[in-house]
């Protein structure tokens, strides 16, 4: 059953141009979107900065209008039927925002408890069982000043908690966390779908999509370009890559790597020892010599070969060069 449901959503901006101001520009934050994201599912939405990610989540928890389209979460028009809407559902951003610096961990908790009108039968529980949850249980009577960034992090995703959401939006959740805050965080994300919440998570981490996500849709400049399981939309990249970190590089290479059969793309990426060559490719064990071959001149340190990446397919998109 779907919880969330777009529809030919689109949502425009009209921004002001020059120093007097009289020139208007229109900008097409969203073009005419559509998705659904099941109950229970944890779906990715990813997208290069400026993309319509955080537009997109802001219409879908009723912070902003749509310019036209429909945006539906669990029956509720999220504009016109806010108020339904609002009391279950909730919205976590990443980094250190929407928490009372000066305030107690569970005095931050019981803040947010009274705004979403939790009962005090139910409010004292509550709060110890989600600061027990996030590992904060100890902590409770400490101010969230003296909290690492991890820390507040997890709080956050208590905050969220507090009304009991069915449907969880987190934007960036991991961002500028050390690798055991982030695991920590996504071991947390992924007992929550367990226990059954819906949640919708924006990331520029392509590593951190494929561990949490069910589905993953990629927009670009408002678009949605591509939408399927991790596995699914790596499978239509069709294609191996090599991996190859070279210390010179010939003028003419990339036109004799392009030039082999099942080669279809190559990239170069500077770096401290020369360049890396990302070479796109199918068949790879069967051209694997013929690349030798090309490269005996460019004075090659190493070469690897792999299955293709999301974020391989994120490139491909983000680039122009995919085919769902």
């Amino acid at each position: 059953m779907s919880v969330i449901m777009v529809r030919n959503l689109k949502r425009d901006y009209e921004t002001s141009l020059g120093i007097i101001k009289r020139d208007k520009k229109i900008i097409n934050a969203i073009r005419d979107i559509s998705f659904e994201v099941e109950r229970g599912e944890i779906f990715g939405l990813l997208g290069p900065n400026g993309a319509g990610k955080t537009s997109t989540i802001k219409i879908l928890t009723t912070l902003l209008a749509p310019t036209s389209g429909q945006a539906v979460v669990l029956g509720h028009n999220c504009f016109g039927e806010e108020k339904e809407l609002r009391r279950k559902i909730n919205f976590i951003f990443g980094g250190e925002r929407s928490l009372y610096w000066r305030l107690s961990a569970y005095d931050n908790l019981s803040y947010f408890c009274d705004l979403y009108h939790v009962p005090e039968r139910v409010k004292k529980d509550r709060i110890e069982k989600l600061l027990d949850m996030v590992g904060l249980g100890d902590k409770a009577q400490y101010k969230v000043e003296t909290f690492s960034k991890g820390m507040k992090q997890r709080l956050q995703i208590a905050r969220g908690l507090v009304n009991d959401p069915e449907v969880l939006f987190l934007d960036e959740p991991t961002i500028g966390l050390d690798p055991v805050g982030a695991k920590t965080l996504r071991k947390i994300i992924k007992q929550l779908s367990s226990e059954g919440k819906t949640i919708l998570l924006t990331t520029h981490y392509m590593q951190e999509a494929d561990e949490l996500c069910d589905r993953i849709a990629i927009i670009n400049k408002g678009k949605l370009f591509a939408l399927n399981t991790s596995e699914k939309l790596k499978e239509n990249i069709d294609s191996s890559v090599i991996e190859v970190e070279i210390h010179t590089l010939k003028e003419d290479t990339l036109l004799r790597l392009n030039n082999i059969e099942h080669v279809t793309g190559v990239d170069v990426i500077p770096n401290d020892v020369g360049y890396k060559l990302k070479i796109d490719c199918r068949n790879p064990r069967k051209i694997m010599s013929l690349i030798n071959d090309q490269l005996s001149e460019n004075n090659v340190k190493s070469i690897l070969m792999r299955e293709a990446t999301l974020e391989d397919v994120y490139l491909k998109i983000i680039g122009g060069d995919y085919s769902a």
